[in-house]
């Protein structure tokens, strides 16, 4: 199996991957998967948006059968998933996360979280500091 990692660097024990799709990512996982991101010169922003359990089966069918895609490549493959989701034809295909957010941001029913901590260091202070 392949393994590469969001953002980078991430890796969590408790969380099994297969071709980029990740398994078992609980509220403190992915607390700590923002800790790692967050510092004083980044912050990490969260969107959400409620879909039905039809549009969720269909975007992890469609994840599963994409295969892990190379570095840089990721909002990339994203959009392109997305735009086969009902609903979320409208999304228009980037390989640039921020333009992601902002089309994502205009999106009917998204919420958004800001995330800030004021430490110092690289992603890799950070997932150290999640790991322990």
């Amino acid at each position: 199996m392949q393994q590469s990692h969001p953002a980078g660097s991430f890796v969590n024990a408790r969380v099994a991957e297969q071709e980029d799709v990740l398994f078992g990512v609980t509220p403190a996982v992915l607390a700590g998967y923002k800790s790692a991101h967050a510092r004083s010169t980044y912050h990490v922003v969260s969107q959400t948006v409620e879909v039905t359990p039809e549009q969720a089966e269909i975007a992890l069918q469609l994840a599963m059968g994409n295969r892990a895609v190379p570095g840089a490549y990721c909002t990339n493959a994203t959009t392109g998933l997305m735009r086969n989701i009902p609903g979320f034809e409208g999304i228009r295909q980037t390989f640039f996360p921020t333009r992601l957010m902002e089309q994502m941001a205009t999106w009917p029913g998204v919420e958004e979280e800001k995330y800030f901590e004021d430490d110092a260091g690289t992603i890799q202070d950070g997932v150290a500091k999640v790991q322990l």
